[in-house]
């Protein structure tokens, strides 16, 4: 269970970093609950969806040498924000490209906090 809510608190700062940084994503919602909620939405997006997709895009990810997983992490960076839009606690993205970045900035201070917490998700 403190596995669980770890990674939900790092999926939250982390949109919060893509959302606060990248321009071109807007939030509906400024206040910190927002994004808590929607760290749940992303965290369970790429539970579900973000294996399933990298399964069917098996052969594009060898192909392009694994550059494809980027696109299939914008695309889950972009649901989320639309699922969570859906809520009230979503952000809207105005392309493909602010939706590029943000999934990579998520990608980025995912890894980076999961660093520090290490021995914590161990557990």
């Amino acid at each position: 269970m403190t596995k669980f809510i770890i990674r939900w608190i790092i999926n939250a700062i982390a949109v919060y970093a893509a959302v606060m940084i990248v321009p071109g994503i807007e939030p509906q919602s400024g206040n910190w609950i927002s994004f808590i909620w929607l760290g749940l939405i992303f965290g369970i997006v790429n539970a579900f969806l973000g294996p399933i997709l990298k399964l069917l895009t098996c052969p594009l990810i060898l192909l392009t040498l694994g550059f494809f997983t980027l696109i299939v992490n914008t695309f889950l960076f972009y649901l989320a924000g639309y699922l969570g839009s859906s809520f009230g606690v979503g952000f809207d993205v105005a392309g493909f490209w602010p939706a590029f970045l943000g999934s990579i900035i998520v990608s980025v201070v995912s890894i980076f906090l999961s660093l520090i917490f290490k021995d914590e998700l161990k557990r």
